[in-house]
């Protein structure tokens, strides 16, 4: 097993990093660090023998956070951003309907349940709304609750 980033790389984290109740000071749960932003390797280890875990320090962020390997990216590798993340709740901004019939109104919550970075006309994703899932546009959508947009 030997690490794919070395002490000093500069990565991209590529999912958001929650407290999983080992960062001390924090609730389990809290989002720690956005997904896309960018930090640099201080330290590279084991966890349970076979899983490498890195330090990496998100300086803008004023934090260390231990990350899997695949929880990362180089920094220089193609980075597609989006708004929102798998789990996380939204409302339509319009009314979405199929053939007619309405599926949500903006006011409705829905859930984030596919992330699609490169659909064909920007980021799109796949949200449940009242146990119907459709393919919604990233424009289409808003957070449902506007004060937990940054964790």
């Amino acid at each position: 097993m030997r690490p794919r980033y070395e002490f000093g790389e500069s990565v991209r984290v590529i999912r958001n990093v929650r407290n999983d109740g080992t960062f001390p000071g924090e609730v389990t749960g809290k989002l720690l660090i956005r997904s896309g932003s960018v930090g640099f390797v201080r330290d590279v280890g084991t966890f349970l023998q076979d899983q490498i875990v890195y330090s990496v320090d998100f300086i803008e962020a004023g934090m260390m956070v231990g990350c899997r390997e695949q929880e990362l990216q180089y920094e220089s590798d193609l980075w597609i951003p989006t708004r929102f993340e798998f789990h996380e709740k939204v409302t339509p901004t319009i009314t979405l309907g199929i053939q007619g019939e309405v599926i949500a109104n903006p006011g409705d919550e829905g859930e984030i349940e596919k992330v699609l970075k490169e659909y064909e006309d920007g980021p799109a994703y796949h949200v449940r709304f009242r146990g119907r899932t459709i393919l919604v546009p990233e424009t289409a959508l808003e957070f449902m609750y506007p004060e937990n947009e940054e964790g």
